[in-house]
């Protein structure tokens, strides 16, 4: 945020748990109050977890499915009602490979990611007609930490499984997302853009 601001722009940050509807509804209204439109909704709220599927509790899978599901619904939910009185927008899900390959140990995960293609596609046939985009990004493997305190690999990060011989950067995940929020994506909506350096291509 300092960094906007820094830059010239205007920036402030607004928290909310996006499993509560009257939490997301809250920090829609203070955006607006603050800035008096939206222009961009960017999906991409998540929680890692790991756990064999045999031992994975209820509990565990609601709680995934809340965080990245249930709360893409409320903050589109929240959001497109804005977008449509400033007369369009663009809405940008982060995926994931394991939409489509599965992930040991994150069933969860998996069917959350395969959920926001389906969200995606089907939000794009919806508000097509209020000048609204819809659009995935899908990342592959990145260059980022996995857990808190992990270290980053020193960049460029070598992995032999993607075709490029590395790990993609934050930068380029960033890079897609505002490819598919401005002007220059104008005519495309309802597409997953697989940035993954070839790993996988469908």
């Amino acid at each position: 945020m300092r960094e906007i601001v820094a830059a010239g722009g205007q920036a402030e940050a607004f928290v909310a748990d996006v499993a509560d509807a009257e939490a997301v509804n809250a920090m829609v209204a203070g955006t607006i109050k603050r800035f008096g439109r939206i222009d961009i909704l960017v999906l991409n709220a998540s929680i890692r977890k790991q756990t064999p599927f045999t031992e994975m509790s209820f509990d565990e899978w609601r709680r995934i499915l809340a965080i990245s599901l249930d709360g893409s619904f409320h903050c589109a939910k929240a959001c497109v009602p804005e977008m449509i009185k400033a007369g369009g927008g663009a809405i940008v899900t982060l995926g994931g490979m394991m939409a489509l390959s599965g992930a040991k140990n994150r069933v969860h995960g998996s069917v959350v990611k395969h959920g926001l293609v389906g969200m995606t596609r089907a939000l794009a046939l919806d508000l097509a007609q209020h000048n609204i985009r819809v659009n995935c990004v899908s990342p592959g493997q990145m260059n980022t930490a996995a857990k808190p305190g992990e270290e980053v690999t020193v960049r460029p990060a070598p992995s032999p499984q993607v075709p490029l011989g590395r790990k993609g950067e934050p930068e380029e995940i960033a890079a897609a997302v505002r490819f598919l929020c401005g002007p220059a994506s104008s005519f495309i909506s309802g597409q997953t853009i697989h940035v993954n350096g070839a790993q996988m291509m469908y």
